[in-house]
């Protein structure tokens, strides 16, 4: 398990909102849900995101872009545009009402000019917030890359209504997401998260590897250094230069992330249950380790998931 395809899962799509729409202009769609993530992808002619807070992105044909909330945004036709702003969120189900119609395709308008894609992307718990944080207001991905298949497919299936179209629909934009984050984090001149550089080198990626894939392991330095083949110290240092902080404060906040959800999710499991989940056989020593990371103690967080799943909800 990499630490991309760990964090990736927790913005996994499941049940996501889907329009496409032919737009002659002047136009103007103002986005009004703020989702964690919109995906909004131009198959034909051009536009503009103008996030709230932010410049405005072009968007031309073959581009994509990856808004992210609780913000709002708008696409228009022009910076300025004389159109009125159409609010479009998940109540805007028909092209009569001037929104995206989910889960099935609609063109309003034939004789338009730019064919547009949007993805409304839930993003539920804890373990994907480390690269929700890592993303920028707007990230636009260029034509020309590996995610133009993936777009393909999308648009051709966003157009019909058949019987598993949202299992499908779902699995392209996790797929047209992984692409698209990609090719942004390896852009040229980039500057990606630590995480990301880290992954890519021989010893602290398979530390990386490592602590994904067991991190209720009794980890120790040592017992890390000897499962990469390298010194205690060699490890130590390197691991501090590319991720920014030593193994073990790098393990004990993944391990707050899971205690985190597993605190906040379905499910009846003691302090003590998640604790040892998480690699603490002492309730007390995780506890105190939950309330130094997180600044809550865990059943303090846990009695408080009900009103952030509501507040969640509401964007």
């Amino acid at each position: 398990m990499d630490v991309f395809s760990d964090l990736i899962r927790g913005v996994r799509s499941h049940g996501s909102l889907f329009g496409s729409s032919t737009l002659s202009p002047p136009w103007s769609l103002h986005f009004v849900d703020g989702a964690p993530l919109t995906l909004c992808a131009v198959l034909t002619g051009a536009g503009w995101i103008v996030p709230e807070d932010g410049p405005p992105e072009p968007l031309r044909a073959g581009e994509s872009a990856i808004v992210r909330g609780p913000s709002t945004f708008t696409f228009v036709d022009e910076v300025g545009t004389s159109a009125e702003p159409i609010a479009c969120g998940e109540h805007c189900a028909t092209p009569e009402q001037g929104g995206t119609r989910h889960r099935l395709g609609w063109v309003d308008d034939p004789g338009g000019e730019t064919s547009l894609i949007v993805g409304a992307y839930p993003v539920r718990g804890e373990i994907g917030r480390p690269l929700l944080d890592a993303l920028p207001v707007v990230l636009r991905v260029d034509s020309g890359g590996a995610g133009d298949p993936v777009l393909e497919h999308l648009a051709a299936e966003v157009a019909i209504d058949a019987p598993g179209q949202q299992v499908v629909l779902d699995r392209l934009l996790d797929w047209l997401l992984v692409c698209s984050l990609r090719e942004w984090f390896d852009r040229p001149g980039g500057r990606p998260p630590a995480w990301w550089a880290a992954q890519r080198d021989p010893v602290v990626g398979d530390a990386l590897r490592l602590l994904h894939a067991e991190p209720a392991a009794p980890w120790t330095v040592g017992a890390l250094a000897g499962r990469t083949g390298v010194s205690r110290s060699t490890l130590a240092k390197r691991f501090a230069d590319l991720v920014g902080e030593p193994p073990l404060t790098y393990l004990t906040r993944w391990r707050m992330t899971l205690a985190a959800d597993l605190l906040a999710g379905p499910g009846s499991a003691t302090i003590s249950d998640i604790a040892r989940t998480v690699g603490y056989s002492d309730p007390f020593g995780f506890s105190a380790a939950f309330k130094r990371v997180r600044g809550v103690n865990p059943s303090d967080f846990r009695r408080g998931a009900p009103q952030r799943r509501s507040a969640e909800l509401k964007t």
